[in-house]
């Protein structure tokens, strides 16, 4: 019997997905059979991950897509050049930008690059892509949303307004989409040990406050979210939607 975390012949499209957690989705949703969309804003940064990914998977697994998630324009014709290729039955919206800096202090420019990178280009592709799935009566968004959908720390006010309206996104795109075959969750991610929170983990004080905060007693691993992602991808969650999974060790469910 086929697995039904089995994604062989369906295609994704993981925006952000040149390094860090977007990188360890990708293999996750390769290792799961799927064909994956390599994206990012640099055409050079997402060659030379795809390279590196084609010669692991194979190049038929592997294609490459760049182009501004916070620009209408360039999704449209992003996401038209990627289809042009063959369909896309998986979205995963995962880029994202983080600002730390007390709300008192933010500027509205950083506020809205946050907004629009975090919030505003997941309903841009969600809404883009999900043209195509519901004319063809099937698809799977997964929206990459944080443990600051639930949760708030200081210095990171814009993050976490967007994050929250992820999870509400998510919500509503069920709403509308449901109905025509289109399945839309999220996974909040608690803390990831990447390249990008390698400092963080480095840092004696942070680290310990993630340690003592995480009754699995770890930092979270990039595969840990993989998993999560390729289950609310595949026919093994076909009923579930509207749901946001949190990937976190257990943080978001103690005091």
């Amino acid at each position: 019997m086929t697995s039904p975390f089995d994604l062989t012949g369906r295609r994704a499209l993981v925006t952000g997905s040149s390094r860090g957690i977007g990188l360890a989705i990708a293999r996750s949703l390769l290792e799961a059979g799927a064909h994956v969309v390599v994206h990012g804003r640099s055409s050079a940064g997402v060659e030379s991950t795809a390279a590196g990914l084609a010669d692991e998977y194979g190049s038929a697994a592997v294609s490459v897509a760049a182009f501004d998630v916070t620009d209408e324009q360039s999704v449209i014709e992003g996401v038209a050049t990627t289809e042009a290729e063959g369909p896309l039955d998986i979205l995963v919206n995962n880029a994202g930008v983080q600002h730390r800096e007390p709300m008192l202090h933010v500027s509205v420019e950083d506020w809205d690059r946050v907004i629009r990178t975090d919030l505003t280009s997941a309903f841009l592709v969600g809404r883009t892509v999900a043209r195509g799935m519901i004319a063809r009566g099937a698809g799977a968004i997964v929206n990459i949303c944080s443990v600051q959908t639930d949760l708030a720390r200081p210095t990171i006010g814009a993050y976490t307004a967007a994050k929250g309206g992820l999870r509400n996104l998510t919500k509503a795109m069920t709403a509308e989409w449901a109905g025509s075959g289109v399945r839309a969750n999220g996974v909040a991610p608690g803390y990831i040990r990447t390249e990008l929170t390698q400092a963080l983990v480095d840092d004696p004080t942070f680290n310990a406050w993630v340690l003592g905060r995480t009754p699995v007693g770890r930092w979270g691993e990039p595969e840990d979210v993989g998993g999560a992602v390729v289950w609310l991808a595949s026919d093994a969650s076909r009923f579930v939607t509207g749901q946001v999974v949190f990937v976190d060790g257990g943080m978001t469910a103690v005091v």
